[in-house]
């Protein structure tokens, strides 16, 4: 089973694509989602976050509370370094531990890990290749404006924080430009799963 990673900056068309991966028979690990579960639910997680960043993140609930934890660590990219620096050894960890069981089952051919900062982290040293989606400037602001999750200015400082997208396309194994229809995309995802399998 081959281990890959699927990233690409905000409103890239990522999770687009990894859904497409998906549907076509990969086993797909979302990063985010694994972030999010280590954030609610290892103690470990969450008490190295409040020795790096105070008891400020902790929500009524008496966990990290992930909206204060985003003001905080997207403030600037000092912070977003001390976040990463907590929070990528124990994603790393859980991938690899997943990883490790699914291909025990020997179901799948592939294996994608769908991350937004697999260079920013370090993670691309323990995967067989990496895809790398990318879009004109004007489309990802679009796509990420749809959500109605961030502002034009949040979107614009993550995307700051994430490597410049022609660094990511320089190292990438694969790449794939996404700024057409979402046919092409799936054209182009189904045409990568059938070289990769």
């Amino acid at each position: 089973m081959l281990k890959v990673g699927l990233t690409g900056g905000l409103g890239s068309g990522k999770s687009t694509a990894s859904r497409f991966f998906k549907s076509l028979g990969a086993y797909v690990l979302d990063a985010d989602a694994t972030a999010k579960t280590l954030l609610d639910n290892n103690e470990d997680v969450q008490n190295e976050l409040v020795k790096e960043f105070g008891s400020d993140i902790i929500g009524v609930t008496e966990k990290v509370d992930k909206k204060k934890l985003a003001r905080i660590a997207f403030q600037d990219e000092d912070h977003q370094q001390r976040l990463n620096f907590v929070v990528h050894p124990h994603i790393h960890n859980a991938i690899d531990i997943e990883f490790d069981q699914i291909s025990q089952t020997n179901q799948y051919s592939l294996f994608i890990v769908d991350a937004a900062l697999i260079y920013e982290s370090g993670y691309d040293a323990h995967l067989d290749y990496v895809i790398v989606i990318t879009a004109q400037l004007k489309h990802r602001m679009e796509r990420a404006l749809q959500r109605k999750t961030l502002s034009r200015d949040e979107i614009l400082k993550r995307i700051d924080f994430q490597w410049p997208e022609k660094d990511k396309i320089g190292i990438a194994d694969y790449v794939v430009h996404n700024d057409s229809t979402k046919e092409e995309l799936k054209k182009q995802i189904t045409s990568l799963y059938e070289k990769l399998t």
